[in-house]
């Protein structure tokens, strides 16, 4: 298991740690469906989902090793991807 805002930085979702950070604070990621904290463990087969500024990004995680995540392998499936207006609520 890695955490998840390590996860989202190895696996090459968000560019930088602390940007991860900030946005699973402020709740523009969940975790199958919660808002969690960025220490919370992502395991295989776990479903993130990503508010951007105009899109939304649902994943379902297929490497939760950290190694294989270094790898360059495919870390995730995405699942959904829509774009939204702006001013719109991703939830």
């Amino acid at each position: 298991m890695v955490r998840l805002d390590k996860y989202l930085k190895l696996s090459r979702l968000m560019k930088r740690r602390t940007v991860a950070q900030e946005m699973i604070t402020i709740g523009a990621v969940r975790l199958n469906q919660k808002t969690v904290k960025p220490s919370s463990d992502v395991s295989e087969g776990d479903i993130i989902e990503i508010a951007y500024p105009r899109r939304v990004l649902v994943v379902r995680v297929l490497i939760d090793q950290e190694a294989l995540l270094k790898r360059n392998l495919a870390p995730y499936e995405v699942v959904e991807e829509r774009y939204v207006d702006g001013e719109e609520r991703p939830w």
